[in-house]
């Protein structure tokens, strides 16, 4: 079984000839193009993340708010990016948009799959933050305003805080799909887990062994997400609250 590992993974993907898995003299193994291939995957989901947490959230308070316009905005927007498969606005991304946008011709494909899967996501977090909001009593909004706050600072200082404790649990499980939804990244060419796991399986043939690591990494991966954002809860907890301390 050692064997079978090494003559697979400590292959070099040029000449074919086992070495050194992690290569040597500038060669490339296959063990050094999966390392590869989770490192883009990674990159990806972090950029994905942080496109669809930020106008996510911006979008969920947008549809909170009192401005009939700012509802519409962020209720149009909410609406057309969970509607769309995410499949189809990564072709939008990558083969129509830099027709009318030239400067998307210079961005990486790596890049656009990050913002198109972030877009996608964006959408959810964005439910997802509004339900936030509106689940806290609105004493809260009436109290701060009271104080003397705008309404800015009162999202920021007294509303946001509480609702993101509340939704913390669905944003993992946003984060966890995210990092799963970015296997679709290989269809702009992206040399993701997924495009590796294509690629490889059809070179050597050995599609289990491939699959089978590529599962775990995803898994791995996903799971990461959930201890981050499991930590991230407990630390974040208000305290006395029932069921905090688990």
């Amino acid at each position: 079984m050692a064997f079978e590992w090494q003559e697979l993974w400590c292959k070099d993907t040029v000449d074919g000839t086992v070495g050194a898995c992690l290569g040597q003299d500038g060669g490339q193994t296959y063990l050094t193009w999966l390392l590869s291939a989770w490192g883009w995957t990674a990159v990806v989901s972090a950029v994905g993340l942080v496109v669809a947490l930020s106008l996510g959230s911006l979008m969920g308070v947008l549809r909170t708010t009192p401005s009939r316009a700012a509802v519409g905005l962020g209720n149009v927007w909410t609406e057309l990016f969970r509607n769309i498969p995410l499949i189809v606005q990564l072709f939008l991304w990558f083969f129509v948009a830099p027709a009318f946008v030239g400067a998307l011709k210079a961005w990486p494909s790596w890049l656009l799959a990050g913002v198109g899967l972030g877009l996608f996501s964006s959408a959810r977090i964005s439910e997802q933050v509004r339900a936030g909001i509106q689940s806290l009593p609105r004493g809260q909004t009436h109290a701060a305003l009271a104080l003397g706050l705008t309404r800015v600072q009162a999202y920021r200082h007294v509303l946001l805080p509480v609702a993101f404790r509340v939704v913390i649990p669905p944003l993992t499980s946003e984060g966890m799909n995210l990092v799963k939804n970015s296997s679709v990244a290989f269809a702009i060419s992206v040399l993701e887990l997924t495009q590796f796991a294509r690629q490889v399986g059809e070179e050597t043939s050995q599609h289990m062994e491939v699959y089978a690591v590529v599962t775990a990494l995803y898994f791995v991966s996903a799971f990461s997400v959930f201890l981050l954002a499991h930590f991230i809860e407990r630390r974040v907890r208000v305290p006395g609250v029932a069921g905090g301390g688990r």
